[in-house]
């Protein structure tokens, strides 16, 4: 099955079953881990990840990449995690609800440790103020991640690290989780000082002609 048809089955079928928890979307990806690198990265069909590898070096920019520490968000088959060793950046941890993504991750030998749980308002197995900075690409989408996990996301990286935010950009005004909801989320803890925006970016070809978004916040 294609990549086009494995995303249209999911986004479909979740965004009309009221029912869909975070174990029915873990169960998706563990099905597809097997076939998810050659259908959706070898065929270049994906640029999200190097830009959100990208926004992660950039604010980063003049700190050692050998000692900061980066916690990859839903990291999947750690794609994001390849394009972060490729700019040298070494100390990294990856957290994903799926264990068949996980399992492939850890062949790739990118991560320290790798965190089976999914990512929302229940706090994580991880210390608090532990990264210099959180990457987050494609876990923003129909039965993902919701706008109740971004204080996690905080809680995790310390004081001055960053958190980046990378997904498809159509999401926002057409995904009931985060239509009206998942910016003004980011600006209400922006309002109580938990975090300040740095930029807000739309890019071409964040999957096919797709265009995506990333958010970079500083955590305060």
């Amino acid at each position: 099955m294609s990549a086009e048809k494995r995303l249209y089955n999911l986004h479909t079928s979740k965004m009309r079953d009221p029912n869909s928890t975070p174990e029915m979307t873990a169960e998706f990806y563990d099905n597809w881990s097997g076939h998810y690198d050659e259908e959706v990265l070898k065929q270049n069909k994906c640029g999200g990840p190097r830009v959100c590898a990208e926004a992660v070096e950039k604010a980063l920019a003049g700190l050692n990449r050998q000692e900061v520490r980066i916690l990859d968000v839903a990291a999947g088959t750690g794609v994001v995690g390849e394009e972060l060793q490729k700019m040298g950046f070494t100390n990294m941890d990856a957290v994903d609800g799926s264990r068949g993504m996980l399992d492939l991750a850890e062949r790739k030998n990118i991560y320290h440790r790798l965190i089976c749980d999914f990512v929302g308002a229940k706090p994580m197995d991880i210390e608090n103020d532990t990264y210099d900075a959180v990457a987050c690409c494609a876990a923003f989408g129909p039965a993902h991640l919701k706008e109740d996990c971004l204080p996690e996301l905080i809680r995790v990286v310390k004081p001055g690290g960053y958190v980046v935010i990378t997904f498809r950009e159509e999401y926002l005004h057409f995904v009931e989780d985060y239509k009206d909801k998942l910016e003004p989320a980011m600006v209400r803890l922006q309002d109580t000082g938990l975090w300040e925006r740095v930029s807000r970016d739309v890019f071409p070809k964040f999957y096919q002609d797709k265009n995506g978004i990333t958010f970079v916040y500083k955590v305060l």
